[in-house]
């Protein structure tokens, strides 16, 4: 079909403005129920995040969520919709993107309509009191709006930054002064969808809980043979298969043994000690290749690690993998597709090692741009220009710099997200732009700022037989091209 020109300030999607508000309406309508039935693409990585409708209608996400907010009553909220729309849109973006809209909607729905509020105006709505108004029977609280709210409330909780627990407190305690069993029931059980033996399992070798509704695995190995291992891969594996467990989780490990993959750096959390485990048995490389694809989703993180050392769901099981030789370099090459600088800094750890083990080479120069690439601001190290300062090394960088489009992961761009900048249409860059803006990143973390100038320090300190080489690394990626 035959859209309208985009009309934003970016043209990156449509802004719902009033003179053209009857036009794109229908658009907009298709775009939310696209979203409530898991329809909709993310148009690119930039921000502010636009998704694209199955008729290929770009809307921004800010824009769906608070006009679908605005709509949403207590008597007539269909929680499952409600919260397929939400899923949906976190999955296409991030919580931190819709979470604002879907509280006000529960302040105003079910706090504001069903609640006295008791305390001081100026405190914290988690610091106050709620009673159910006078008059008001637990019974008349909508069900399908506590749902949703718990469903917001464990949102908080799994996906949102550490002080929103407090959120996720408010929420619930909502919800508990109607619905007690509904909390009780979500903090033991989860939503009840995992089937029994994933919720829980007892085997001779360990024991495990999973919640779904919180995205918590609990798991103690009672021995670290390859048996236990195993099993408790399978049972990894088993969970992740379940269309509906977050894909966000916590893996709280126990083992008897302190045990940590030799990559300086990484966190000593129980899901480095399980991989650091399983990876001395050969027979359970390809399940651990098997969870780490099960794992692997953009966006997505493991949720007890920090913000400083956020990762990917599969991380530690590719960062195994990966640093036993170049047989699982198309995985560590397909991990690095999926990370994104918001919510996977780890792979920094890993790239470092990963060249400080192998060197750079014609094998694992591609891989060590592409990772370098899939984070923002990977710190410079000398060691890198040290590791370079050869013929062979200096090679394969000046062939990975002719096949650079081809090794960018697919989520990256020149644009730094800037946002108290609003983007415009004259800034946006061009696909040479990007791989010019890519190739300086690569120069930068290798010789940091010596890097700047065309390189001149670099090249000019160089020992004469390397002088060209490094003068060919340094010119301009369309020069590079047209050469």
């Amino acid at each position: 079909m035959s859209l309208p020109k985009r009309n934003s300030a970016d043209g990156r999607c449509y802004w719902m403005k009033p003179e053209v508000q009857e036009e794109l309406q229908p658009l907009f309508d298709q775009c939310i129920q696209d979203a409530i039935d898991g329809r909709i693409t993310r148009l690119d990585s930039l921000w502010p995040p636009v998704v694209v409708s199955s008729e290929g209608a770009p809307f921004d996400v800010h824009d769906l969520v608070r006009k679908w907010t605005e709509t949403q009553r207590a008597e007539t909220l269909d929680a499952e919709k409600a919260i397929a729309f939400s899923e949906n849109l976190r999955r296409q973006s991030r919580w931190g993107e819709i979470d604002y809209y879907l509280r006000g909607l529960l302040e105003q729905e079910l706090q504001e309509k069903y609640f006295v509020v008791t305390g001081r105006e100026d405190d914290h709505r988690w610091d106050r009191e709620y009673s159910l108004k006078p008059g008001i029977r637990a019974e008349q609280v909508p069900e399908p709006l506590l749902r949703f709210a718990c469903y917001v409330a464990v949102s908080y909780k799994v996906y949102g930054m550490d002080f929103e627990y407090l959120d996720t407190n408010y929420l619930l305690g909502l919800v508990e002064k109607v619905r007690p069993d509904m909390v009780k029931k979500l903090r033991e059980n989860g939503t009840g969808k995992l089937p029994i033996s994933l919720q829980k399992r007892k085997t001779e070798h360990f024991t495990a809980s999973a919640n779904d509704a919180f995205a918590v695995i609990r798991i103690t190995a009672r021995d670290n043979t390859e048996e236990c291992c195993r099993e408790v891969l399978n049972y990894l594996c088993e969970l992740l298969e379940q269309e509906d467990f977050p894909r966000s989780y916590a893996v709280e490990f126990k083992g008897p043994e302190k045990r940590y993959l030799p990559i300086t750096g990484l966190p000593k959390k129980g899901v480095n000690q399980l991989f650091a485990c399983a990876v001395q048995y050969p027979g359970l490389h390809p399940l651990m290749e098997r969870y780490a694809r099960l794992a692997m989703r953009q966006y997505e993180q493991y949720t007890n690690l920090s913000d400083e050392q956020c990762a990917l769901p599969g991380s530690f099981a590719v960062f195994a993998l990966g640093m036993l030789g170049q047989e699982w370099r198309q995985l560590v090459w397909d991990y690095l597709d999926f990370c994104d600088d918001e919510h996977s800094h780890l792979q920094e750890k890993f790239l470092r090692e990963y060249a400080k083990q192998f060197g750079f080479t014609a094998a694992t120069v591609p891989v060590f741009v592409r990772g370098m690439l899939s984070m923002q601001n990977m710190k410079y190290s000398k060691d890198y220009a040290a590791w370079m300062a050869n013929a062979e090394s200096l090679d394969a960088l000046l062939e990975a710099k002719i096949h650079l489009s081809e090794i960018v992961p697919s989520g990256f761009s020149s644009d730094e997200d800037d946002e108290d900048e609003e983007p415009t249409e004259e800034t946006e860059a061009s696909p040479e732009e990007v791989l010019q803006y890519a190739w300086e990143t690569v120069c930068y973390v290798i010789w940091g700022k010596a890097s700047a100038k065309g390189g001149q320090k670099v090249v000019e300190a160089a020992p004469e037989e390397l002088k060209e080489r490094y003068r060919q690394i340094f010119i301009p990626v369309t020069e590079n091209t047209e050469g």
